[in-house]
């Protein structure tokens, strides 16, 4: 029986996958997985019972990576099954900074007691004209899953489009409108785009991506769109550049008291992948994450370890965590070969500090082997996913 908890409401159609060998706990520390949304896990104490996180969404900064790695638990996500409810909303917003629709709407609000609206609005509504998304030119600054989608629905609606990606999959490549004019250089975005929207992560590399350098070689007038991460733009310099009147619009879905309410900026509360179907989608590919691993040792969408995928186990597995380093692999078949077991199938994938091993056998993994294996310096953790034939 696996045993897991969610530590925020995961949507049913996603816990439905479970089967009857599933089992909710309330405790946390009786889990083997754990299910997760928004729930801030920085500060927590991982049982040793802990083998995987799986977060219903794509950002992880409310999990502890390196503590995860160290103890060989598996934090996976769920790129692009938010994706078309974060599309719709870039849209959105691209239609909200350049209509001034909320301004009008206001309008109508703080007028709604006065009998001659109607009257009043054929007077007023020049005060929130504003300009058409056709024809313009739209940058997109990362083509992942969110950005291939924003770019063939912005071709769709008359756009012109500009994508600029230096790590571009070729996944995404073949999804890509050949109609996107694909850029190698983000100034060239800067430099040619009305509306320029961002799609990276957010890492060291990525932060203050926009800042007062990029916005200098914007053109006056430009909308920033950022629903991605707030650490992508430096918002003091993001303000600077609305106070100078270079800057049209800026719309961000992160509320905080440098931009909530400031002249020039809207603001969504954090609802770009707030749809009932993208919560669906996350939960869906959570829970068949967390289930494929549990059951087969297979890691996929994995954001602290490698790929790695042997299939459907049907013969005795061992799942081995250790440090990416030389000789790892001769020690762990001398271990099994000083046994007398025969290894029918085996793989190994590395990613950055860590590696992972996969390895089927012919014979049953005793709980000595699982010691000796254990004791093979590198080794984080040693996991028996299937023991015997």
């Amino acid at each position: 029986m696996y045993k897991y908890k969610c530590l925020n409401p995961i949507a049913k159609v996603g816990l439905n996958n479970f089967t009857s060998d599933y089992k909710a706990v309330d405790n946390v520390d009786d889990a083997e997985g754990i299910l997760v949304r928004s729930a801030n896990m920085l500060e927590m104490d991982f049982s040793s019972n802990l083998l995987a996180v799986a977060r219903a969404g794509a950002g992880v900064n409310n999990i502890p990576l390196d503590k995860c790695s160290q103890k060989g638990i598996v934090v996976f996500n769920t790129p692009g099954a938010n994706a078309n409810g974060v599309k719709e909303m870039v849209l959105a917003a691209m239609l909200l900074a350049s209509r001034d629709i909320i301004g009008g709407t206001e309008w109508v609000k703080a007028n709604a007691g006065d009998p001659e609206i109607a009257k009043l609005t054929e007077k007023s509504k020049k005060k929130f004209a504003g300009t058409e998304i056709f024809g313009k030119k739209l940058g997109i600054i990362g083509l992942g899953a969110i950005g291939v989608r924003v770019a063939n629905a912005a071709r769709q609606l008359g756009m012109e489009v500009y994508g600029y990606d230096p790590y571009l999959s070729i996944d995404a490549a073949w999804r890509l409108s050949s109609d996107v004019k694909h850029v190698t250089n983000v100034e060239d975005i800067y430099s040619k785009c009305d509306i320029i929207t961002i799609h990276v992560p957010a890492l060291d590399t990525t932060k203050g991506l926009i800042n007062r350098d990029a916005i200098a070689k914007m053109k006056k007038g430009v909308i920033i769109i950022n629903l991605a991460r707030d650490i992508l733009c430096n918002e003091a310099d993001v303000l600077a550049g609305i106070n100078a009147g270079k800057i049209r619009k800026y719309v961000t879905d992160f509320p905080n008291p440098t931009i909530a309410g400031h002249d020039g900026c809207i603001v969504i509360p954090h609802l770009g992948a707030s749809t009932e179907e993208s919560e669906d989608n996350c939960a869906v590919k959570a829970v068949l994450e967390l289930k494929d691993y549990l059951e087969n040792g297979n890691v996929n969408n994995s954001v602290n370890f490698p790929s790695c995928d042997m299939g459907v186990c049907n013969k005795p597995r061992v799942a081995i965590f250790h440090k990416n380093v030389a000789n790892m692999i001769s020690q762990f078949t001398t271990v099994f070969g000083g046994a007398g077991m025969n290894i029918s199938d085996m793989t190994n994938k590395s990613r950055g500090d860590y590696a992972y091993t996969l390895i089927d056998l012919e014979d049953t993994v005793t709980d000595e082997i699982v010691e000796k294996l254990k004791g093979v310096d590198g080794v984080v953790r040693v996991r028996v996913v299937r023991k015997d034939v």
